[in-house]
């Protein structure tokens, strides 16, 4: 059989606890016997290791390899933020056609949806036969066409079961520190905020309160329902994403950015900390400062088993796309009709999904209350896997 050209794979941007599933189903699909591909290779650290020709073989490893490889959280290649020039996209074609790549697959969000729109892109423009197509990845679930991502069900998991801990520390202690913010993850949108709902059976359960990117935080009403709660049940937590916004910006943000990355994106110290610092003075109670950052996506004891189970279908899915002539694609994932959860893939034009930000849908979110909505709910249960455990009190 005659073959259709090598392939390459990149991992880019954040990582996730189930990143390298989705790598497992590109090789394996690519890898297979009978396969119409030539070598499989992976870009180290992704465009960097492009650039600088760092290729790693990934054809023919064994069985055992890829059965801890694909149980490992963050990125076995190595992944990288680095945006891709306009002047060097020649030199990307130059080094692909060397290597003999006729696929390129990326695994990454939106960002990196970019950076292989840019690569299409410029392939087509100079007569190359090269088929790019991306495989969907963020925990922030916030990619454009798509039902959800890969990397947010089990960075869910990880919040709702963080958000039930703390809770139970809070009420446990009681006046010794009855307040808790957990700052989690969520540059753009409040996804994984409003998962802490997950964990919510009743009204005395934390989250008391969510602060989402979408919805601008009066830091009044904040503290009525933080106030609510600690009147109530003797404790409060309230689930807090790392931009959460005021009427003037990100909270706390008054000062320059600590971190702006290479597609622009400004870090600021968090936003769980101002309204930390905040509860603490106006109630003049020990309140708890959880920020829990990068194990949130990899946390290998809190993977999803439907999380795990679709980042390698859409490996999988953007090889055998790829023979059918996609190019210039991202694998989406369909959620189906019917009672039961189900999913299938789809494709969405890269240029329609590059630098777009899906954002928490209004009726998912309650704008007044600072809580996820049953909507919510319904739409995320199934993405976290098996039930999340079942806690006791003895009403203190």
């Amino acid at each position: 059989m005659e073959k259709k050209g090598n392939v390459l794979v990149m991992q880019l941007g954040g990582s996730t606890a189930v990143l390298n599933r989705s790598l497992f189903g590109v090789v394996r699909e690519a890898d297979g016997r009978g396969s119409p591909f030539g070598e499989v290779f992976g870009a180290a650290h992704g465009l960097e290791g492009l650039l600088s020709r760092r290729m790693i073989g990934l054809s023919g490893r064994s069985n055992a390899w890829w059965e801890r490889t694909k149980r490992t959280p963050g990125a076995v290649l190595g992944s990288s933020r680095r945006k891709l020039r306009p002047e060097e996209v020649p030199t990307v074609l130059d080094i692909l056609s060397e290597y003999g790549i006729g696929y390129c697959f990326a695994i990454g969000g939106n960002d990196s949806a970019d950076t292989g729109h840019r690569i299409s892109r410029g392939a087509q423009a100079a007569g190359m036969a090269l088929v790019v197509l991306n495989v969907p990845k963020t925990i922030d679930n916030d990619l454009v066409l798509t039902d959800h991502s890969p990397g947010f069900g089990s960075a869910a998991r990880f919040v709702a079961l963080a958000t039930m801990g703390s809770g139970r520390d809070a009420e446990t202690m009681g006046k010794a520190s009855p307040l808790t913010v957990l700052e989690v993850m969520g540059r753009d949108a409040g996804w994984l905020a409003a998962s802490a709902v997950l964990a919510k059976r009743d009204e005395r359960d934390a989250p008391h309160v969510i602060c989402v990117p979408e919805v601008p935080v009066d830091e009044g009403r904040f503290l009525s329902k933080v106030e609510d709660a600690y009147r109530r049940f003797g404790f409060a937590v309230a689930v807090v994403a790392e931009n959460a916004r005021g009427a003037g910006g990100v909270l706390g943000s008054r000062q320059e950015p600590r971190y702006i990355d290479d597609f622009g994106h400004p870090y600021f110290d968090g936003a769980g900390r101002y309204l930390a610092d905040m509860a603490e003075r106006h109630f003049k109670a020990r309140t708890r400062y959880e920020k829990p950052g990068s194990i949130q996506r990899s946390m290998a004891a809190c993977v999803s088993r439907t999380d795990a189970h679709e980042a390698e279908m859409v490996g999988r899915a953007a090889v055998r796309y790829a023979l059918q002539g996609a190019t210039d694609q991202m694998v989406t994932l369909v959620r189906e009709d019917g009672r039961e959860y189900a999913c299938s893939t789809g494709l969405a034009p890269l240029a329609e999904v590059a630098g777009k930000v899906w954002k928490v849908p209004g009726e998912y979110f309650d704008r007044a209350d600072y809580m996820a909505t049953q909507k919510f709910l319904d739409y995320a249960r199934p993405l976290i896997g098996a039930a999340l455990p079942r806690f006791e009190r003895v009403g203190l």
